[in-house]
């Protein structure tokens, strides 16, 4: 049954990336529904990576913003043109960095392979760089529990989004101003396979003994401890892989919008995160996935009639105006929440799905067998 399950899981996965790919041959880049599914992708990334901390661990973070801005500003920087710096840090002189890593990486790898492995190298310097704040950040603010640390990292995010926009940091930041120019994935392809493996590497964590060691610190403390499982440690392991795949996707999403300014990395983000997560169900990755499709789905392309005057055919400006698109999405919301207190899977994974479905046809064959 194990194998049987294994097989639909993968059939459906396979079946999902060849439409992605028909979705990319067949629509420009600039196609709605080709931005809604760049989008959901780095959301299901960062969606994960925080439920991977919130919902198996039990620690209570709220600094996911500030860790995507950490990736995000690493990805620009390192990965602007050294002919178009100038432009870009008009201000300060051309910035204080003068080399690009998909450049450096074109002079030995050739122009196309070496644009493709600096920006991959770029992400994974963004993410280290989330790593490295969340492990020094990790030190002192994982003594807290619940809602203070919650309120101690949100504010790092904060403090992280001021400190970015500091003109003091303007010829490596750019300050205020917005870094552009970088090189970006115009595929959807990129972002939903790339965004898979880096998911499969977290759903293989989980399954492992590191993982069990999460989900045992997260139903009980003590009874974990008491098992020679080392909390601190284990706790701050947590942390920083949840920070270095919420790097990596901020990284991702700078390549999504073109443009990287700090000001959108605001607290705001980290409760659309949030609510994703707890949408798709508290320690469920399939729901975490499968809830940022439908988050953006609805909220970047299904709703937008609300907004402009016309929706599904009624033309009512006085009605379906500016704002009303997110009145209606909160009741939505309200609506899932109420009808699905766990979430869409709770604590379910796509393989659950088919053994329930299995355990169901056994009484019947049994039944049938027996008359």
């Amino acid at each position: 049954m194990k194998r049987k399950e294994t097989i639909w899981t993968a059939g459906i996965l396979l079946v999902l990336l060849v439409l992605c790919v028909v979705l990319d041959a067949s629509l420009p880049s600039y196609h709605i529904a080709v931005k809604v599914v760049e989008k959901a992708s780095v959301y299901a990334l960062v969606a994960v990576s925080m439920n991977l901390l919130n919902g198996f661990t039990g620690l209570f973070s709220l600094g996911q913003a500030g860790f995507m801005l950490l990736g995000a500003y690493a990805y620009g920087v390192l990965t602007i043109p050294v002919d178009k710096r100038p432009s870009v840090y008009q201000y300060f002189d051309g910035g204080a960095i003068q080399f690009s890593l998909p450049e450096a990486f074109s002079g030995f790898l050739g122009e196309g392979a070496g644009t493709v492995a600096g920006m991959l190298a770029a992400l994974l310097v963004g993410g280290l760089l989330a790593a490295l704040f969340a492990f020094l950040i990790g030190l002192p603010v994982l003594r807290l529990k619940s809602d203070y640390l919650a309120i101690a990292t949100l504010g790092f995010a904060e403090i992280l989004k001021a400190f970015f926009q500091w003109n003091a940091l303007g010829p490596i930041t750019n300050g205020s101003n917005l870094l552009k120019s970088y090189p970006v994935f115009s595929h959807p392809t990129a972002y939903v396979v790339l965004a898979g493996i880096l998911i499969a590497f977290i759903v293989l964590l989980i399954n492992s003994t590191y993982g069990r060691a999460f989900m045992a610190i997260r139903d009980d403390e003590v009874a974990a401890e008491a098992m020679g499982i080392n909390l601190a440690r284990h706790k701050r392991m947590a942390f920083i892989i949840s920070s270095f795949f919420a790097g990596v996707g901020g990284g991702m999403l700078a390549m999504y919008m073109g443009t990287i300014a700090a000001a959108p990395f605001k607290s705001a983000m980290t409760y659309e995160i949030l609510l994703i997560v707890v949408i798709g169900g508290i320690g469920s990755i399939t729901g975490s996935v499968l809830a940022s499709f439908l988050y953006i789905l609805s909220s970047e392309w299904l709703l937008r009639g609300l907004d402009s005057g016309s929706f599904l055919g009624i033309n009512a400006p006085g009605l379906f105006k500016n704002g009303f698109r997110m009145a209606v999405f909160s009741v939505i919301i309200m609506i899932v929440v109420l009808f699905f207190r766990k979430g869409i899977m709770g604590d379910k994974e796509l393989p659950d799905l088919f053994r329930r479905q299995s355990r169901r046809e056994r009484p019947e064959k049994g039944g049938a067998g027996n008359g």
